[in-house]
């Protein structure tokens, strides 16, 4: 099989390799009562092989494009040696991001385990988003606990002599040139059509900002649990649909924060997976955005759910156009793709709104038997403060249905803010309230 990098994987791994770190997905379960080691380990085992069995080699050639090779994942399941309470859940949770992932050099993901005082236990799952987007895990997760193990036919690490290596890289960036003509084509196109939009991003990052120490942190972040019945039953009271509400809820939070535009609205961005079966990419991703009025939210969802149909269609209809320059990401050297994000602040202070939909029941099952509870959040940690000012601040939310629950993630930073997780929580509790909403927070 072609063990070539698809050009976004490849993107994805050059902004990790320049700026110097990159986003992770966390899976994290919660047990009320033992867990089953030996089913762990079987996970454990299970997950070297398919989607997360594999780390990238180096291209031989400048400019080329990296390959997948075979990789069996860490040597062991990492289990603590100490009990600690229930309430701290999440802030060992936080601990484990900050554990070192490497999608070249190795481990490209970790599982942990943490006994609970009183006989629980919580199992998170941390994986390196240039080996997998969440759809690609979810996929990983459920052969691993169903005991089916994929060979996708990668070769191992330094297979190819330096000069097969040479040869092979070579002839593929001559056989891609035809893709990048194209790419550069896209490029222009979408420099026409965003020019207003990239004018105020580089002239916003630009502008000089009180100094700021640069201190790495993990976002402040939250957790909510809802039970289904209820979260279903308030959106069709408003008029909408589960993921309309989630749209509603994130726009209302994002006001709360003050994340919205110069009309008061704010800009969803929604990653949409373009997964289908046998594909090996990492990232199988595209993303539409919607307006919302997060007046409107709390009594009506109507004109959410319309836009959000609407932007769905389009997106199936039209692939989005900045995906067209992809071909060009080999040949963005590092200093670049570091300058760039110097210069750039995000417009209109999006919020980036992650819904995973209805997940498989498989995935509750990480030592074969049913957790309490499953949370799926994005994290990126040795973010800076300074990093996070630059920006404009961030918020992220992402969601899942599984098991009679849905949870709510947050990830939040505000410029200038009050930036805690105890100041998250309160705009969090406010914007549910206004929602009309009544979950448990974490």
């Amino acid at each position: 099989m072609d063990n070539t990098l698809a050009y976004i994987d490849q993107g994805s791994f050059l902004a990790l390799r320049a700026l110097g770190r990159g986003p992770l997905i966390q899976f994290t379960w919660v047990y009320d009562r033992p867990i089953d080691l030996d089913g762990l380990r079987r996970l454990h085992a299970n997950l070297g092989h398919g989607l997360l069995g594999r780390c990238i080699e180096r291209s031989a050639v400048p400019f080329g494009r990296d390959r997948w090779v075979s990789s069996s994942g860490p040597a062991y399941l990492e289990l603590a040696a100490r009990d600690r309470p229930r309430a701290d859940v999440w802030t060992w949770a936080d601990e484990r991001v900050r554990l070192p992932l490497d999608p070249q050099h190795g481990p490209p993901w970790r599982l942990g385990v943490q006994p609970l005082e009183g006989g629980g236990a919580a199992v998170t799952l941390v994986v390196s988003h240039s080996v997998g987007d969440a759809k690609a895990i979810i996929d990983a997760l459920v052969d691993a606990v169903t005991g089916v193990r994929r060979d996708l036919g990668y070769p191992p690490p330094g297979r190819r002599t330096r000069r097969q290596a040479v040869r092979e890289d070579a002839a593929r960036a001559v056989r891609d040139l035809p893709e990048m003509a194209r790419a550069v084509v896209s490029a222009v196109k979408v420099a026409r059509s965003e020019s207003e939009g990239l004018s105020t991003s580089v002239k916003s990052g630009g502008k000089k900002r009180a100094k700021v120490d640069a201190t790495e942190v993990v976002v402040p972040n939250a957790t909510v649990f809802f039970d289904l019945e209820h979260w279903d039953e308030r959106a069709r009271s408003l008029g909408g649909s589960s993921n309309s509400l989630f749209l509603g809820l994130g726009a209302r939070l994002g006001q709360i924060l003050g994340r919205v535009d110069d009309d008061g609205f704010v800009l969803a961005s929604l990653p949409v997976s373009e997964r289908h079966d046998g594909d090996t990419r990492a990232n199988a991703l595209t993303a539409a955005t919607v307006r919302v009025d997060p007046n409107r939210v709390v009594h009506d969802l109507s004109a959410v759910r319309s836009d959000l149909k609407t932007a769905l269609t389009a997106l199936a209809d039209t692939p989005n156009e900045l995906l067209g320059p992809l071909a060009l990401v080999p040949l963005t050297p590092a200093f670049l793709v570091r300058r760039l994000e110097g210069m750039v602040q995000q417009v209109g202070n999006p919020i980036g709104c992650s819904n995973l939909g209805e997940l498989p029941p498989e995935l509750n099952r990480p030592d074969g038997t049913d957790a309490a509870r499953l949370a799926i959040r994005m994290m990126e940690p040795q973010i800076t403060t300074t990093v996070l000012e630059r920006m404009g601040g961030m918020l992220f939310l992402g969601s899942g249905r599984i098991d009679g629950r849905i949870f709510v993630t947050i990830a939040g930073w505000i410029v200038g803010g009050t930036n805690t997780h105890a100041a998250l929580k309160d705009s969090f509790r406010r914007a549910l309230s206004d929602m009309g909403l009544s979950g448990d927070v974490e």
